[in-house]
Protein backbone atom coordinates (compact mmCIF):
# COMPACT_ATOMS: atom_id res chain seq x y z
CA UNK A 1 0.00 0.00 0.00
CA UNK A 2 1.41 3.49 -0.83
CA UNK A 3 2.53 5.43 2.19
CA UNK A 4 0.18 8.28 1.38
CA UNK A 5 -2.87 5.98 1.59
CA UNK A 6 -2.22 4.61 5.07
CA UNK A 7 -5.09 6.67 6.50
CA UNK A 8 -7.62 5.25 4.05
CA UNK A 9 -10.06 2.87 5.79
CA UNK A 10 -9.57 -0.76 4.85
CA UNK A 11 -13.30 -1.48 5.03
CA UNK A 12 -15.90 0.73 3.39
CA UNK A 13 -18.98 1.79 5.28
CA UNK A 14 -21.16 -0.42 3.14
CA UNK A 15 -23.90 -1.01 5.68
CA UNK A 16 -24.30 2.61 6.76
CA UNK A 17 -23.40 1.89 10.36
CA UNK A 18 -22.93 5.15 12.29
CA UNK A 19 -19.40 5.98 13.31
CA UNK A 20 -20.42 7.05 16.83
CA UNK A 21 -22.67 5.06 19.16
CA UNK A 22 -26.35 5.67 18.70
CA UNK A 23 -27.97 7.39 21.68
CA UNK A 24 -30.42 5.27 23.63
CA UNK A 25 -33.07 7.64 24.93
CA UNK A 26 -36.61 6.52 24.02
CA UNK A 27 -38.16 9.87 24.96
CA UNK A 28 -41.55 8.08 25.34
CA UNK A 29 -42.25 7.59 21.60
CA UNK A 30 -45.24 5.51 20.58
CA UNK A 31 -44.55 2.17 18.90
CA UNK A 32 -47.33 0.33 17.10
CA UNK A 33 -47.86 -3.43 16.89
CA UNK A 34 -50.15 -5.06 14.35
CA UNK A 35 -51.46 -8.29 15.83
CA UNK A 36 -52.44 -9.43 19.31
CA UNK A 37 -50.87 -12.88 19.58
CA UNK A 38 -48.20 -14.26 21.90
CA UNK A 39 -45.30 -12.58 20.12
CA UNK A 40 -47.16 -9.28 20.07
CA UNK A 41 -47.70 -9.53 23.81
CA UNK A 42 -44.00 -10.31 24.41
CA UNK A 43 -42.98 -7.32 22.29
CA UNK A 44 -45.32 -5.08 24.24
CA UNK A 45 -43.92 -6.30 27.56
CA UNK A 46 -40.35 -5.55 26.50
CA UNK A 47 -41.12 -2.18 24.92
CA UNK A 48 -43.06 -0.96 27.95
CA UNK A 49 -40.23 -2.08 30.25
CA UNK A 50 -37.83 0.01 28.13
CA UNK A 51 -39.89 3.19 28.41
CA UNK A 52 -41.88 3.13 25.17
CA UNK A 53 -45.57 3.76 24.78
CA UNK A 54 -47.22 0.88 22.93
CA UNK A 55 -50.36 0.78 20.82
CA UNK A 56 -51.63 -2.64 19.70
CA UNK A 57 -53.87 -2.90 16.66
CA UNK A 58 -56.21 -5.85 16.53
CA UNK A 59 -59.06 -6.84 14.23
CA UNK A 60 -61.25 -7.43 17.30
CA UNK A 61 -59.80 -5.54 20.27
CA UNK A 62 -62.88 -6.22 22.40
CA UNK A 63 -62.22 -9.97 22.27
CA UNK A 64 -58.80 -9.64 23.95
CA UNK A 65 -58.92 -10.83 27.57
CA UNK A 66 -58.25 -8.28 30.30
CA UNK A 67 -54.71 -8.59 31.62
CA UNK A 68 -53.31 -10.24 28.50
CA UNK A 69 -51.21 -7.13 27.80
CA UNK A 70 -49.31 -5.10 30.41
CA UNK A 71 -50.79 -1.96 31.93
CA UNK A 72 -50.39 1.14 29.79
CA UNK A 73 -50.76 -0.66 26.46
CA UNK A 74 -53.61 0.68 24.35
CA UNK A 75 -55.75 -1.91 22.56
CA UNK A 76 -57.39 -0.37 19.50
CA UNK A 77 -58.50 -1.32 16.04
CA UNK A 78 -55.76 -1.65 13.46
CA UNK A 79 -56.48 1.69 11.80
CA UNK A 80 -56.83 3.58 15.10
CA UNK A 81 -53.55 2.10 16.35
CA UNK A 82 -51.67 3.02 13.18
CA UNK A 83 -52.98 6.59 13.27
CA UNK A 84 -51.66 6.96 16.81
CA UNK A 85 -48.25 5.46 15.99
CA UNK A 86 -45.45 7.94 15.43
CA UNK A 87 -42.83 6.11 13.36
CA UNK A 88 -42.21 2.40 14.02
CA UNK A 89 -44.77 -0.36 13.47
CA UNK A 90 -44.19 -4.07 14.14
CA UNK A 91 -46.06 -6.46 11.83
CA UNK A 92 -46.58 -9.38 14.24
CA UNK A 93 -48.87 -11.43 12.00
CA UNK A 94 -48.47 -14.58 9.98
CA UNK A 95 -47.43 -13.80 6.38
CA UNK A 96 -50.60 -15.32 4.95
CA UNK A 97 -52.56 -12.50 6.62
CA UNK A 98 -50.50 -9.64 5.20
CA UNK A 99 -53.05 -9.01 2.45
CA UNK A 100 -55.62 -8.05 5.10
CA UNK A 101 -53.54 -4.96 5.88
CA UNK A 102 -53.75 -3.48 2.40
CA UNK A 103 -56.47 -1.09 3.58
CA UNK A 104 -53.94 0.53 5.93
CA UNK A 105 -51.57 1.70 3.17
CA UNK A 106 -52.48 5.35 3.67
CA UNK A 107 -51.80 5.40 7.43
CA UNK A 108 -48.63 3.27 7.06
CA UNK A 109 -47.13 5.44 4.34
CA UNK A 110 -43.74 6.84 5.38
CA UNK A 111 -43.54 4.73 8.54
CA UNK A 112 -40.98 2.05 9.42
CA UNK A 113 -42.67 -1.34 9.08
CA UNK A 114 -40.76 -4.11 10.90
CA UNK A 115 -41.42 -7.65 9.67
CA UNK A 116 -40.82 -10.27 12.41
CA UNK A 117 -42.00 -13.39 10.56
CA UNK A 118 -40.01 -16.53 9.75
CA UNK A 119 -39.90 -18.73 6.68
CA UNK A 120 -42.05 -21.86 6.57
CA UNK A 121 -39.42 -23.99 4.81
CA UNK A 122 -35.70 -23.75 4.13
CA UNK A 123 -34.28 -22.54 0.82
CA UNK A 124 -37.66 -22.15 -0.85
CA UNK A 125 -36.19 -19.98 -3.61
CA UNK A 126 -39.13 -17.61 -3.37
CA UNK A 127 -39.14 -13.97 -2.25
CA UNK A 128 -38.95 -13.54 1.49
CA UNK A 129 -41.88 -12.47 3.64
CA UNK A 130 -40.28 -9.07 4.09
CA UNK A 131 -39.90 -8.63 0.33
CA UNK A 132 -43.57 -9.51 -0.20
CA UNK A 133 -44.52 -7.06 2.54
CA UNK A 134 -42.48 -4.36 0.79
CA UNK A 135 -44.37 -5.06 -2.44
CA UNK A 136 -47.71 -4.67 -0.64
CA UNK A 137 -46.61 -1.42 1.03
CA UNK A 138 -44.33 0.41 -1.42
CA UNK A 139 -44.66 3.72 0.44
CA UNK A 140 -43.59 2.20 3.78
CA UNK A 141 -39.99 1.54 4.78
CA UNK A 142 -39.88 -2.18 5.44
CA UNK A 143 -37.18 -3.51 7.79
CA UNK A 144 -36.53 -7.17 8.56
CA UNK A 145 -35.69 -7.84 12.19
CA UNK A 146 -36.41 -9.47 15.57
CA UNK A 147 -37.47 -12.79 14.01
CA UNK A 148 -34.47 -14.59 15.56
CA UNK A 149 -35.47 -13.41 19.05
CA UNK A 150 -37.87 -15.70 20.86
CA UNK A 151 -40.90 -14.52 22.80
CA UNK A 152 -39.21 -15.86 25.94
CA UNK A 153 -36.14 -13.69 25.36
CA UNK A 154 -38.37 -10.65 24.87
CA UNK A 155 -40.22 -11.19 28.14
CA UNK A 156 -37.30 -12.19 30.36
CA UNK A 157 -34.74 -9.78 28.91
CA UNK A 158 -31.69 -10.18 26.71
CA UNK A 159 -29.58 -11.65 29.50
CA UNK A 160 -31.62 -14.88 29.51
CA UNK A 161 -31.75 -15.42 25.75
CA UNK A 162 -30.02 -14.67 22.50
CA UNK A 163 -28.83 -11.05 22.33
CA UNK A 164 -28.37 -10.82 18.58
CA UNK A 165 -30.99 -9.19 16.39
CA UNK A 166 -30.38 -9.57 12.65
CA UNK A 167 -31.59 -6.50 10.74
CA UNK A 168 -31.81 -5.74 7.01
CA UNK A 169 -33.49 -3.04 4.93
CA UNK A 170 -33.09 -1.02 1.76
CA UNK A 171 -33.64 2.20 3.74
CA UNK A 172 -30.55 3.22 5.77
CA UNK A 173 -32.41 5.71 7.96
CA UNK A 174 -35.15 3.21 8.79
CA UNK A 175 -32.49 0.64 9.59
CA UNK A 176 -30.77 3.09 11.93
CA UNK A 177 -34.07 3.62 13.73
CA UNK A 178 -34.60 -0.11 14.30
CA UNK A 179 -30.96 -0.56 15.35
CA UNK A 180 -31.43 2.15 17.97
CA UNK A 181 -34.67 0.51 19.11
CA UNK A 182 -32.93 -2.86 19.47
CA UNK A 183 -30.12 -1.26 21.52
CA UNK A 184 -32.63 0.39 23.84
CA UNK A 185 -34.19 -3.05 24.36
CA UNK A 186 -30.72 -4.37 25.41
CA UNK A 187 -30.19 -6.41 22.26
CA UNK A 188 -27.18 -6.47 19.94
CA UNK A 189 -28.20 -5.33 16.46
CA UNK A 190 -26.34 -6.93 13.55
CA UNK A 191 -26.64 -5.11 10.20
CA UNK A 192 -27.08 -7.73 7.47
CA UNK A 193 -27.33 -5.30 4.55
CA UNK A 194 -30.21 -4.83 2.11
CA UNK A 195 -33.62 -6.43 2.21
CA UNK A 196 -32.44 -9.18 -0.15
CA UNK A 197 -30.59 -10.73 2.81
CA UNK A 198 -33.92 -11.17 4.61
CA UNK A 199 -34.23 -14.59 2.96
CA UNK A 200 -31.21 -15.78 4.93
CA UNK A 201 -32.49 -14.10 8.10
CA UNK A 202 -35.88 -15.79 7.82
CA UNK A 203 -34.22 -19.18 7.27
CA UNK A 204 -31.97 -18.83 10.34
CA UNK A 205 -34.52 -19.95 12.99
CA UNK A 206 -35.36 -23.05 10.94
CA UNK A 207 -31.82 -24.37 10.88
CA UNK A 208 -31.27 -27.07 13.50
CA UNK A 209 -27.67 -26.86 14.72
CA UNK A 210 -26.33 -25.87 11.28
CA UNK A 211 -22.68 -26.05 12.36
CA UNK A 212 -23.02 -29.46 14.06
CA UNK A 213 -23.96 -31.65 11.10
CA UNK A 214 -20.42 -32.56 10.03
CA UNK A 215 -18.98 -33.11 13.54
CA UNK A 216 -21.98 -35.23 14.56
CA UNK A 217 -21.63 -37.34 11.43
CA UNK A 218 -17.90 -37.85 12.06
CA UNK A 219 -18.61 -38.83 15.67
CA UNK A 220 -21.35 -41.25 14.63
CA UNK A 221 -19.12 -42.92 12.03
CA UNK A 222 -16.26 -43.28 14.54
CA UNK A 223 -18.60 -44.79 17.13
CA UNK A 224 -19.98 -47.14 14.50
CA UNK A 225 -16.48 -48.21 13.42
CA UNK A 226 -14.98 -48.78 16.88
CA UNK A 227 -18.10 -50.39 18.31
CA UNK A 228 -18.32 -52.71 15.31
CA UNK A 229 -14.61 -53.51 15.60
CA UNK A 230 -14.91 -54.29 19.33
CA UNK A 231 -18.00 -56.40 18.71
CA UNK A 232 -16.23 -58.37 15.99
CA UNK A 233 -13.01 -58.82 17.97
CA UNK A 234 -14.35 -59.46 21.47
CA UNK A 235 -17.82 -60.91 20.99
CA UNK A 236 -18.55 -62.39 17.58
CA UNK A 237 -15.22 -64.07 16.76
CA UNK A 238 -14.88 -65.80 20.17
CA UNK A 239 -18.44 -67.09 19.80
CA UNK A 240 -17.86 -68.42 16.28
CA UNK A 241 -14.45 -69.95 16.99
CA UNK A 242 -14.82 -71.29 20.54
CA UNK A 243 -18.52 -70.97 21.36
CA UNK A 244 -17.70 -68.42 24.08
CA UNK A 245 -20.74 -66.29 24.91
CA UNK A 246 -19.63 -62.69 25.51
CA UNK A 247 -22.79 -60.98 24.31
CA UNK A 248 -23.40 -59.65 27.83
CA UNK A 249 -20.52 -57.21 27.17
CA UNK A 250 -22.42 -55.26 24.51
CA UNK A 251 -24.37 -52.81 26.75
CA UNK A 252 -21.46 -51.70 28.97
CA UNK A 253 -17.99 -53.10 28.31
CA UNK A 254 -18.08 -52.72 24.54
CA UNK A 255 -19.46 -49.19 24.84
CA UNK A 256 -16.78 -48.31 27.40
CA UNK A 257 -14.05 -49.58 25.06
CA UNK A 258 -15.52 -47.54 22.20
CA UNK A 259 -15.95 -44.16 23.92
CA UNK A 260 -12.28 -43.45 24.82
CA UNK A 261 -11.11 -44.40 21.34
CA UNK A 262 -13.67 -42.05 19.77
CA UNK A 263 -12.80 -39.23 22.22
CA UNK A 264 -9.08 -39.55 21.49
CA UNK A 265 -9.47 -39.58 17.70
CA UNK A 266 -11.89 -36.62 17.72
CA UNK A 267 -9.51 -34.63 19.95
CA UNK A 268 -6.77 -35.27 17.40
CA UNK A 269 -9.12 -34.08 14.65
CA UNK A 270 -9.46 -30.78 16.52
CA UNK A 271 -5.77 -29.95 16.12
CA UNK A 272 -4.98 -31.69 12.84
CA UNK A 273 -6.37 -28.87 10.59
CA UNK A 274 -4.17 -26.31 12.36
CA UNK A 275 -1.09 -28.38 11.52
CA UNK A 276 -2.30 -28.76 7.95
CA UNK A 277 -2.79 -25.02 7.62
CA UNK A 278 0.69 -24.32 9.03
CA UNK A 279 2.23 -26.80 6.60
CA UNK A 280 0.46 -25.12 3.66
CA UNK A 281 1.74 -21.69 4.73
CA UNK A 282 5.27 -23.05 5.01
CA UNK A 283 5.13 -24.67 1.59
CA UNK A 284 3.53 -21.66 -0.10
CA UNK A 285 5.70 -19.14 1.72
CA UNK A 286 2.76 -16.75 2.24
CA UNK A 287 -0.33 -16.28 4.36
CA UNK A 288 -2.26 -14.45 1.64
CA UNK A 289 -3.32 -17.56 -0.30
CA UNK A 290 -6.66 -18.95 0.75
CA UNK A 291 -6.89 -22.40 2.24
CA UNK A 292 -8.93 -25.03 0.41
CA UNK A 293 -12.64 -24.87 1.13
CA UNK A 294 -12.70 -28.19 2.95
CA UNK A 295 -9.90 -27.02 5.26
CA UNK A 296 -11.70 -23.74 6.03
CA UNK A 297 -14.85 -25.70 6.82
CA UNK A 298 -12.91 -28.15 9.00
CA UNK A 299 -11.22 -25.38 10.99
CA UNK A 300 -14.61 -23.74 11.53
CA UNK A 301 -15.91 -26.91 13.20
CA UNK A 302 -13.11 -27.43 15.72
CA UNK A 303 -15.20 -26.14 18.62
CA UNK A 304 -17.97 -28.64 17.93
CA UNK A 305 -15.47 -31.49 17.58
CA UNK A 306 -13.85 -30.53 20.88
CA UNK A 307 -17.17 -30.53 22.72
CA UNK A 308 -18.07 -33.93 21.28
CA UNK A 309 -14.67 -35.26 22.36
CA UNK A 310 -15.35 -33.94 25.86
CA UNK A 311 -18.76 -35.63 25.85
CA UNK A 312 -17.28 -39.01 24.91
CA UNK A 313 -14.51 -38.65 27.50
CA UNK A 314 -17.00 -37.73 30.22
CA UNK A 315 -19.23 -40.69 29.36
CA UNK A 316 -16.18 -42.95 29.43
CA UNK A 317 -15.38 -41.76 32.97
CA UNK A 318 -18.95 -42.47 34.13
CA UNK A 319 -19.03 -45.88 32.45
CA UNK A 320 -15.67 -46.80 34.01
CA UNK A 321 -16.94 -45.96 37.50
CA UNK A 322 -20.00 -48.13 36.90
CA UNK A 323 -18.01 -51.19 35.80
CA UNK A 324 -17.49 -52.36 39.39
CA UNK A 325 -21.23 -52.08 40.18
CA UNK A 326 -22.38 -54.74 37.75
CA UNK A 327 -22.87 -58.40 38.58
CA UNK A 328 -20.28 -59.58 36.04
CA UNK A 329 -17.52 -57.75 37.96
CA UNK A 330 -18.65 -59.29 41.26
CA UNK A 331 -18.58 -62.79 39.76
CA UNK A 332 -15.13 -62.17 38.27
CA UNK A 333 -13.83 -60.98 41.64
CA UNK A 334 -15.18 -64.07 43.38
CA UNK A 335 -13.66 -66.33 40.72
CA UNK A 336 -10.27 -64.64 41.07
CA UNK A 337 -10.38 -64.98 44.88
CA UNK A 338 -11.31 -68.65 44.58
CA UNK A 339 -8.45 -69.34 42.19
CA UNK A 340 -6.03 -67.53 44.48
CA UNK A 341 -7.13 -69.54 47.51
CA UNK A 342 -7.03 -72.78 45.54
CA UNK A 343 -3.50 -71.99 44.35
CA UNK A 344 -2.41 -71.16 47.90
CA UNK A 345 -1.28 -67.64 47.03
CA UNK A 346 -1.32 -65.45 50.14
CA UNK A 347 0.20 -62.27 48.70
CA UNK A 348 -0.88 -61.26 45.19
CA UNK A 349 0.72 -57.81 45.15
CA UNK A 350 2.35 -56.93 41.81
CA UNK A 351 4.34 -53.71 41.93
CA UNK A 352 4.32 -53.22 38.16
CA UNK A 353 0.55 -53.49 37.88
CA UNK A 354 0.06 -51.12 40.82
CA UNK A 355 2.20 -48.47 39.12
CA UNK A 356 0.44 -49.08 35.81
CA UNK A 357 -3.05 -48.63 37.22
CA UNK A 358 -2.16 -45.53 39.24
CA UNK A 359 -0.39 -43.89 36.33
CA UNK A 360 -3.12 -44.42 33.76
CA UNK A 361 -5.84 -43.37 36.23
CA UNK A 362 -3.96 -40.22 37.22
CA UNK A 363 -3.20 -39.19 33.64
CA UNK A 364 -6.79 -39.89 32.64
CA UNK A 365 -8.20 -37.74 35.45
CA UNK A 366 -5.82 -34.89 34.62
CA UNK A 367 -6.64 -35.15 30.92
CA UNK A 368 -10.38 -35.02 31.61
CA UNK A 369 -9.83 -32.02 33.91
CA UNK A 370 -7.97 -30.06 31.23
CA UNK A 371 -10.55 -31.07 28.65
CA UNK A 372 -13.27 -29.77 30.96
CA UNK A 373 -11.47 -26.43 31.16
CA UNK A 374 -11.35 -26.30 27.35
CA UNK A 375 -15.07 -27.01 27.14
CA UNK A 376 -15.90 -24.28 29.66
CA UNK A 377 -13.80 -21.64 27.90
CA UNK A 378 -15.50 -22.47 24.60
CA UNK A 379 -18.75 -21.05 26.00
CA UNK A 380 -19.32 -17.52 24.64
CA UNK A 381 -19.98 -16.09 28.09
CA UNK A 382 -16.58 -17.34 29.30
CA UNK A 383 -14.59 -16.90 26.09
CA UNK A 384 -15.70 -13.27 25.71
CA UNK A 385 -14.19 -12.50 29.11
CA UNK A 386 -10.73 -13.65 27.96
CA UNK A 387 -8.25 -11.72 25.90
CA UNK A 388 -7.14 -13.18 22.59
CA UNK A 389 -3.81 -14.24 24.07
CA UNK A 390 -5.53 -15.95 27.01
CA UNK A 391 -8.04 -17.68 24.77
CA UNK A 392 -5.28 -18.90 22.43
CA UNK A 393 -3.24 -20.18 25.38
CA UNK A 394 -6.17 -22.16 26.75
CA UNK A 395 -7.50 -23.55 23.48
CA UNK A 396 -4.14 -24.25 21.83
CA UNK A 397 -1.57 -24.62 24.61
CA UNK A 398 -3.74 -26.46 27.11
CA UNK A 399 -5.38 -28.32 24.23
CA UNK A 400 -2.12 -30.03 23.38
CA UNK A 401 -1.65 -30.73 27.10
CA UNK A 402 -5.02 -32.49 27.12
CA UNK A 403 -4.03 -34.45 24.01
CA UNK A 404 -0.70 -35.46 25.55
CA UNK A 405 -2.32 -36.57 28.82
CA UNK A 406 -4.91 -38.57 26.89
CA UNK A 407 -2.19 -40.32 24.91
CA UNK A 408 -0.30 -41.04 28.15
CA UNK A 409 -3.49 -42.42 29.69
CA UNK A 410 -3.86 -44.83 26.77
CA UNK A 411 -0.18 -45.82 26.76
CA UNK A 412 -0.14 -46.55 30.50
CA UNK A 413 -3.31 -48.59 30.09
CA UNK A 414 -1.82 -50.62 27.24
CA UNK A 415 1.57 -50.90 29.02
CA UNK A 416 3.59 -53.56 27.18
CA UNK A 417 0.66 -55.75 26.17
CA UNK A 418 0.97 -54.67 22.54
CA UNK A 419 4.29 -56.53 22.30
CA UNK A 420 2.75 -59.93 23.04
CA UNK A 421 0.96 -62.17 20.58
CA UNK A 422 -2.06 -62.74 22.84
CA UNK A 423 -2.99 -59.08 22.30
CA UNK A 424 -3.74 -59.88 18.62
CA UNK A 425 -6.46 -62.54 18.60
CA UNK A 426 -7.59 -63.38 15.09
CA UNK A 427 -4.73 -61.11 13.91
CA UNK A 428 -6.73 -58.05 15.02
CA UNK A 429 -4.81 -55.37 16.96
CA UNK A 430 -6.32 -53.97 20.17
CA UNK A 431 -8.64 -50.98 19.89
CA UNK A 432 -6.38 -48.63 21.83
CA UNK A 433 -3.59 -49.28 19.33
CA UNK A 434 -5.79 -48.13 16.44
CA UNK A 435 -6.95 -45.10 18.43
CA UNK A 436 -3.37 -43.99 19.12
CA UNK A 437 -2.27 -43.71 15.48
CA UNK A 438 -3.77 -40.32 14.58
CA UNK A 439 -3.19 -38.59 17.96
CA UNK A 440 0.48 -39.62 17.95
CA UNK A 441 0.89 -38.31 14.40
CA UNK A 442 -0.66 -34.98 15.43
CA UNK A 443 1.59 -34.69 18.47
CA UNK A 444 4.71 -35.53 16.44
CA UNK A 445 3.65 -32.98 13.81
CA UNK A 446 3.27 -30.31 16.48
CA UNK A 447 6.72 -31.07 17.89
CA UNK A 448 8.12 -30.94 14.36
CA UNK A 449 6.64 -27.46 13.82
CA UNK A 450 8.19 -26.35 17.10
CA UNK A 451 11.69 -26.77 15.66
CA UNK A 452 13.37 -23.32 15.57
CA UNK A 453 14.02 -23.41 11.82
CA UNK A 454 10.31 -23.99 11.07
CA UNK A 455 8.83 -21.99 13.95
CA UNK A 456 10.82 -18.87 12.99
CA UNK A 457 9.81 -19.07 9.33
CA UNK A 458 6.15 -19.67 10.23
CA UNK A 459 6.15 -16.69 12.60
CA UNK A 460 7.58 -14.48 9.83
CA UNK A 461 4.93 -15.63 7.37
CA UNK A 462 2.11 -14.94 9.83
CA UNK A 463 3.49 -11.43 10.41
CA UNK A 464 3.21 -10.64 6.70
CA UNK A 465 6.52 -11.87 5.25
CA UNK A 466 6.34 -13.57 1.86
CA UNK A 467 8.71 -15.68 -0.13
CA UNK A 468 10.36 -13.67 -2.97
CA UNK A 469 8.58 -15.80 -5.56
CA UNK A 470 5.23 -14.27 -4.54
CA UNK A 471 5.89 -10.62 -5.42
CA UNK A 472 7.50 -8.90 -8.42
CA UNK A 473 10.78 -7.07 -8.06
CA UNK A 474 10.68 -3.45 -6.88
CA UNK A 475 10.64 -0.87 -9.70
CA UNK A 476 11.76 2.76 -9.66
CA UNK A 477 8.14 3.88 -10.14
CA UNK A 478 7.06 1.88 -7.07
CA UNK A 479 9.87 3.39 -5.03
CA UNK A 480 8.87 6.91 -6.13
CA UNK A 481 5.24 6.23 -5.15
CA UNK A 482 6.26 4.94 -1.74
CA UNK A 483 5.20 1.34 -2.36
CA UNK A 484 6.93 -0.99 0.07
CA UNK A 485 7.92 -4.52 -0.88
CA UNK A 486 5.38 -7.06 0.30
CA UNK A 487 7.85 -8.72 2.65
CA UNK A 488 8.45 -5.36 4.38
CA UNK A 489 4.88 -4.08 4.54
CA UNK A 490 3.78 -6.44 7.30
CA UNK A 491 0.11 -6.39 6.32
CA UNK A 492 -2.03 -7.95 9.01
Amino acid sequence: MPLGDMRTPLLSNSFDVPEEPLPCDPGNPTVGILGSGDYSRSLAVRLVACGYRVVVGSRNPKHIAIGQFPDGVQLLTQREAMVGTEKVVFAALYPEHYHTLVGLRDVLAGKVLVDVSNATKLNSGEPSNAERLAELFPESRVVKGFNVVSAWALQTGAHDGSRQVLISSDYPEAKRTVIQLARCMSFLAVDMGGLASSRHIEDAPLRLFPSWGGPLMVTFLLILFFYGYNFLRGVLMPYLSRGQNNFYQLPLETVNETLPAVALVILALVYLPGLWAAALQLVRGTKYSRFPGWLDHWMGRRKQLGLLSFLCAGLHAVYSMCLTLRKASQYRLLDAAYRQVKAGVEHSWEETQVWRSDLYLSSGILGLGVLTLLAITSLPSVGNALSWREFTFVQSGLGYVALTLSIMHTLFFSWDFAFFSFAYPYYMPPTYLLALILPCLVLVGRLFLALPCLAFRLAKIRRGWESPCHHPPQTQEDTANGVLPRDLSGDV
